[in-house]
């Protein structure tokens, strides 16, 4: 394709002119040869945002289109690798040039020399479409790749077979002359297709008390966790990875501190997965933009890991995708905005924010993937760092349109040590009604109806808690007492969880659920008490209510529950009496 010139450069935006370029195709700029992508065409004018830092370039340089969208390559060898926003591996960047990336280096997403054993579960003959499993390749230990047909190719096979091949070698062939290979290129901004999507009717298991109870996520759900510095953001969406029950997870560090993504980069290989025993890696895509990295790249991270995260789901794996942060990339869109001179909209954010956070978003799903009737699923978990943890910027009111969960993290709940810092009052899951068979089947009949009930009692708190502080909790009539009294053991016993714990990281449904119970019936066995005369201050001096917070800790926990159990009825059997 012929060759253009640059005419004018605005950081990482430049224009050229005198090329063939279609919108989003990649080009390579100036000498070095940099990646950039064409985000706009004005009659002979083309602008591109490039990936990399454009100090030195000057206009005259070569522009050279190559005439392809921005794609990833899909196949074996994904699992355990850690990219850049571009899809660039940076362990092979390091090998090449040391600890700073140089301009212009570019390098495969996958290893094209690698040998892997295929297993042809296809034979000569069969009609082949969009999906279908053509065989498998054991990518890591126990985690089996399914090599599909690409999306868009159909036919019969004319040849197939097993054995130890690259990537780049033909595994079979079709009768109109098509060859397929275990990996193929999607380009990241179109959603990858699928033949059916589905109502999110299961619930993500996160092992994390408050958001399994109050504000559960399904599985092809989208959750957002907004907060400010602080408060604890990074440390839940790596718990979620470790804990949650998807097969896949990607995480995306769009934008993040260096530090943060070195803690990343370095715990993560380190994590042991609970479910194998085995490295957690093994089952993770790493993607890591620091905020010093070019900002163009940042902004395609996002759509490289949901495609990444697509193309899982479509092998019928239940893939979670953290993205942390979603302003750190809005923020990218905003600066390659105002170099293109685009009217601002509100805080100086492109007027089309909503619409990329919406598509981004509805890209999570739980489908019915071409070629297999295994379900599939991509939840998505974005972080979102509001300026201040002012929860009205455009960036966290245009992700509140398209999410369904909604878990505020408050900074004077950190502050008082109380982790996870979601804040009960304002946090919210409209996944709770649909969950909710699900859970009351699979759990216990009256899931719902327990965290209800504590859900009730968090809120009839708070508004006792500013009588409180005018007149003193003595003052309350006795009732009401026993709320406070059962609400502080629901925040204490139940909502807060220690991340670092070797047992308290991670809590099964049917412990939270006992943990429910027995709480809730510290309360009702109070107001019973109550009724037939006992005194309060003997009722709020009870010890056993004071030990069920020993439950977190323990992983055996059904012993010291009966016990609880047993000596709580004992000891309200004496307070009635007297």
């Amino acid at each position: 394709m012929d060759k253009g010139k640059i005419y004018r450069i605005a950081g990482p935006v430049i224009e050229a002119k005198g090329i063939d370029a279609k919108m989003y195709d990649v080009v390579f700029v100036g000498k070095e040869r940099l990646m950039g992508e064409v985000i706009r065409i004005q009659e002979e004018l083309s602008t591109i945002q490039v990936y990399e830092d454009t100090s030195n370039l000057k206009p005259g340089e070569d522009v050279e289109p190559t005439g392809a969208s921005l794609s990833v390559e899909l196949g074996p060898g994904l699992l355990s690798s850690i990219y850049d926003g571009i899809q660039r591996p940076l362990p092979i960047l390091k090998d090449k040039m040391g600890d700073f990336i140089k301009r212009g280096v570019q390098a495969p997403g996958l290893n094209h020399e690698k040998r892997w054993q295929f297993f042809a579960a296809a034979k000569k003959g069969d009609a082949v479409s969009s999906g279908f499993i053509l065989g498998t390749v054991e990518e890591m230990p126990g985690i089996i790749h399914k090599v599909l047909v690409p999306p868009g190719i159909s036919g019969k096979i004319n040849s197939i077979k097993s054995g130890s091949f690259t990537i780049d070698e033909p595994v079979a062939t079709l009768e109109n002359g098509t060859s397929l290979r275990m990996f193929h290129l999607w380009p990241v901004r179109i959603p990858r297709p699928s033949a059916k999507k589905l109502l999110p009717e299961t619930p993500l298991i996160t092992g994390q008390r408050v958001i399994d109870g109050l504000f559960p996520v399904a599985k092809g759900g989208v959750a957002a966790i907004p907060g400010p510095f602080g408060a604890g953001k990074t440390v839940t969406q790596q718990a979620l990875s470790k804990w949650c029950d998807a097969d896949i997870i990607v995480y995306i560090g769009c934008g993040e501190r260096g530090n943060e993504m070195t803690e990343v980069l370095t715990e993560f290989p380190h994590l042991t997965d609970p479910k194998s025993g085995k490295p957690l890696m093994n089952r993770t895509v790493l993607i890591a933009n620091t905020s010093n990295m070019p900002v163009a790249a940042r902004e395609a991270s996002v759509y490289t890991g949901i495609t990444i995260a697509e193309y899982f789901r479509d092998m019928g794996y239940d893939v979670a995708l953290m993205a942390d942060s979603t302003s750190r990339w809005a923020e990218a869109m905003r600066e390659i905005s105002s170099r293109l001179e685009e009217m601002p909209g509100e805080e100086g954010y492109p007027a089309y924010l909503s619409t990329r956070l919406a598509e981004f978003y509805e890209r999570a799903g739980r489908v019915i993937p071409f070629g297999t009737e295994k379900l599939g699923s991509v939840t998505v978990i974005g972080a979102v760092s509001p300026p201040g943890g002012d929860f009205s910027e455009p960036v966290t009111q245009g992700t509140l349109r398209v999410i369904k969960t909604f878990w505020a993290l408050d900074a004077k709940l950190a502050q008082r040590r109380h982790f996870p810092s979601i804040n009960w009052l304002t946090s919210y899951s409209l996944y709770f009604e649909t969950l909710g068979p699900w859970l009351d089947k699979h759990v216990a009949p009256d899931w719902t109806a327990r965290v209800k009930e504590m859900k009730t009692l968090l809120q009839e708190e708070e508004k006792l808690l500013e009588i409180v502080q005018l007149v003193g909790s003595d003052a309350l009539p006795e009732k009401q007492q026993i709320t406070l009294e059962v609400s502080r053991l629901i925040r204490e016993f139940f909502l807060q969880q220690n991340a670092y714990h070797e047992v308290d990281t991670f809590c099964t449904l049917e412990k939270a659920y006992k943990t429910m119970g027995i709480i809730l019936e510290y309360g009702r066995a109070s107001i019973d008490a109550l009724e037939k005369g006992a005194d309060i201050g003997r009722i709020l001096s009870i010890k056993s209510k004071d030990r069920i917070g020993e439950l977190k800790f323990v992983a055996q926990y059904e012993p010291l529950l009966h016990e609880l159990e047993k000596e709580m009825a004992k000891e309200f059997s004496v307070v009635s009496v007297n």
